[in-house]
């Protein structure tokens, strides 16, 4: 295939972003930001929703949990939404399909309405996010990947450690509809600034129509939404091998493995080319997003949790405890940007994986008594190696690869790590909940929380030697035709 259209550095290239692509970003990310904390927001409102509709916490569960299962649904849709309608046409209706669900959500009347309405959200969601990062790193072209991904994924960073303390504010002075509320000047002024920033590509009217994959979509859909859906039952009283749990992973698994195996027999128009992972880039990078889901996600139910249970603080206060991890990750973020296009997203990658696991290991010794000061200035270590963690991956994702396939490849990353996210979820409430057991004192909550961090702790070691198998520093050549290509200086053609 030909590489002048590859992710690879210019012979030109300045080291300074492109200020049209400076635009592009703040746009999405003005437009990105309702939907990244929507994600979150809600967690801190579950049992006052229980109180203000009077129904058990089971069924107010679904406001969250039929969220993330709507976002899996449309996730894969994504590339073919773009493909027949534009990429900026696609933002604008799916920003203005989560304004109106955020209205509706807001002005809801019953617990059937509000979770209705939230899937209306979370159907919208599931397209922008891809979407976003398909759109920037097609505007790059290859040049300055890392700190472009630098910028794009900080409200992906915020969204976690800022969304459940921005939730306790709002319920701290006004009451739950306002969780919704919020989202309307984000919606309004991200699709204001599309309409003047976005290029309008939308495809020639004489150009081949992408037909949609209907059975890759009946496959891959509920597929991957089951397996969301199964590992969230996991909790104290379930573990896998609970017949909630186990029926849907299973399921799931199935739907998975056949949409894989079709695709693979498919030689076009599937609903997303799983052959992809034949580029090293994509695999190892979807690979380590998976592990850091679990590292992100997985420490993001464990440190509330620890706070809250271990010791007494509120909701409020447990989210705000968690800010210096937030503020390290964006600290993190322009350095990780920037060596990142220097010595190549492999080296950032194992530096911070490893920096990631080593300050975990600290809290893996937390006690009732464990000063708070302590506590904070290690989550600020610890933030700055998470978000260096997750930018360079993402990045690499898309090194060698043509401007078409970036949108799979955005897919893949974007469920590799939700997925991800959601197996550390689980797989750590059961280690929790299985050293806990009937314990109540604080020292021997402790004690369960200790071999909890363990677990986090090793499995985001597993991570750093796999970060070998990214993709190097791409090298610029200067080709005969004068266009801009590239080879990377340590991959083969199949990282390419």
């Amino acid at each position: 295939m030909s590489t002048s259209h590859r992710l690879a550095p210019a012979p030109t290239d300045t080291g300074r972003v492109d200020p049209a692509v400076v635009r592009m970003a703040i746009t999405l990310i003005v437009g990105a930001l309702g939907v990244v904390f929507d994600t979150t927001i809600v967690s801190v409102a579950l049992n006052g929703l229980a109180k203000d509709f009077d129904a058990p916490l089971s069924t107010i569960q679904w406001v969250s949990t039929g969220y993330m299962l709507a976002v899996f649904v449309t996730i894969p849709l994504a590339g073919w939404a773009q493909s027949r309608i534009g990429g900026r046409r696609l933002w604008i209706v799916a920003l203005g399909a989560f304004l109106v669900g955020s209205l509706l959500s807001a002005l809801a009347w019953s617990v059937t309405s509000l979770v209705v309405f939230r899937l209306v959200q979370g159907l919208a969601g599931g397209v922008m996010m891809p979407l976003m990062y398909t759109l920037l790193m097609q505007a790059a072209k290859g040049r300055n990947i890392g700190k472009v991904m630098a910028v794009i994924t900080v409200p992906t960073a915020l969204g976690p450690i800022l969304g459940p303390v921005l939730g306790g504010l709002i319920l701290h002075l006004a009451d739950w509809r306002w969780l919704f509320f919020v989202n309307i000047p984000f919606c309004v002024v991200g699709m204001w600034l599309a309409r003047r920033t976005l290029l309008d590509d939308r495809p020639a009217p004489d150009s081949p129509r992408t037909r949609l994959d209907v059975v890759g979509l009946l496959l891959l859909c509920p597929g991957s939404a089951a397996l969301l859906y199964g590992l969230s039952q996991v909790d104290g009283s379930t573990d896998f091998a609970g017949a909630r749990v186990l029926v849907p992973l299973l399921a799931g698994l199935v739907l998975v493995g056949g949409f894989i195996a079709r695709a693979l027999a498919l030689d076009t128009g599937s609903l997303v080319d799983v052959r992809m992972f034949r580029h090293r880039s994509v695999a190892s990078s979807s690979t380590l997003l998976f592990l850091g889901g679990i590292s992100l996600f997985g420490s993001m139910t464990l440190l509330p949790l620890y706070f809250q249970q271990v010791r007494g603080a509120p909701p409020l206060d447990a989210g705000l405890l968690l800010i210096p991890q937030g503020v390290g990750a964006l600290v993190a973020r322009g350095l990780a940007g920037k060596y990142m296009d220097s010595v190549g997203p492999r080296v950032v990658a194992l530096v911070a994986f490893a920096f990631v696991a080593a300050s975990t290991v600290p809290f893996a010794f937390v006690t009732a008594e464990t000063n708070e000061v302590l506590f904070m200035a290690a989550l600020f270590i610890r933030g700055i190696a998470l978000g260096a963690a997750m930018i360079a991956p993402m990045g690499a994702a898309f090194v060698g690869l043509e401007h078409q396939e970036i949108p799979d490849a955005s897919i893949i990353t974007r469920v590799a790590q939700q997925i991800g996210g959601a197996v550390g979820v689980a797989v750590l409430v059961v280690v929790l909940q299985q050293n806990i057991g009937d314990a109540h004192t604080p020292g021997a909550l402790a004690g369960g929380f200790d071999h909890a961090f363990w677990w986090c702790v090793a499995l985001t070691a597993a991570a750093v030697p796999l970060c070998l198998l990214l993709p190097g520093l791409p090298e610029p050549t200067a080709p005969a035709d004068g266009k801009a290509r590239g080879t990377d200086r340590t991959t083969d053609s199949s990282a390419q």
